[in-house]
């Protein structure tokens, strides 16, 4: 298991990496001490599991998720308790408070090492690919103080709004920093479909289908929310569900 470890300090990486020493599973593959380099650096190695340290000199732990096009499992490491219900609430695998005793350790290494496996199971078994992400891999969202990790294929809906991206999934609909185009390039195109300019939709959501003017169509998806697909894109769906 390939580790990433980001801490701005010094002591904290090398007091890490004595603790992960007796652990030959993991192999730690760098490290950084602030969000530019960690984003730049994650992106690169794409590790299996980030050690993130939540305040840091150029923002904090969660800017570095919000800007990772490589998501890798994450277990929060800090001295401050008052993160703790927060790195819970974007679904982190643990948080672990500083300092780090090494039964915690290990007990946190357990649980990345089985989902690790499990999703490298789920690329071999051809689920993934280079450029486009799985329906099972997670993205990281920020919505103001709240923050989500969320499974791709958890994800409905994706409507534009201004230039941002709206997901909707459970209740939640928060905004994304990211153009729709960038979503389309990304997404694993066997899950969604690009239902219009301003729409990318779950399949796995669609509910009912109906014809609409201009040759076009009328998905009502499982929330209960309306979307109109092009006429030109209406064609394609009709393939695809062998209307």
């Amino acid at each position: 298991m390939k580790l990433f470890i980001v801490d701005d300090s010094r002591l904290a990486r090398n007091e890490l990496r004595d603790l992960l020493s007796v652990h030959e599973q993991c192999e730690v593959i760098g490290e950084a001490a602030n969000v530019a380099d960690a984003v730049q650096r994650i992106d690169a190695l794409q590790p299996d599991l980030l050690l993130l340290d939540i305040q840091l000199p150029d923002g904090d732990g969660f800017a570095v998720l919000e800007r990772l096009q490589h998501m890798p499992q994450v277990i929060f490491t800090t001295a401050f308790d008052e993160y703790a219900m927060r790195a819970f609430e974007v679904n982190a695998l643990d948080y672990l408070q500083k300092p780090i005793e090494q039964n915690r350790l290990t007990q946190a290494l357990a649980r990345a090492s089985e989902r690790t496996v499990n999703e490298q199971g789920a690329v071999a078994a051809g689920k993934n690919t280079v450029t486009r992400k799985s329906r099972d891999e997670q993205i990281f969202i920020r919505d103001g103080e709240r923050c989500y990790f969320i499974k791709l294929a958890d994800i409905m809906l994706f409507e534009v709004e201004g230039n941002y991206t709206r997901a909707y999934f459970r209740d939640q609909k928060p905004l994304l920093p990211r153009a729709l185009s960038y979503l389309d390039e990304r997404l694993d195109a066997d899950t969604f479909f690009r239902a219009s300019r301003q729409h990318i939709v779950n399949l796995d959501f669609i509910a009912n289908v109906e014809p609409d003017v201009g040759d076009g169509l009328l998905l009502q998806l499982k929330n209960g929310k309306t979307v109109a697909v092009s006429r030109r894109q209406a064609r394609e769906l009709r393939e695809r569900l062998e209307l």
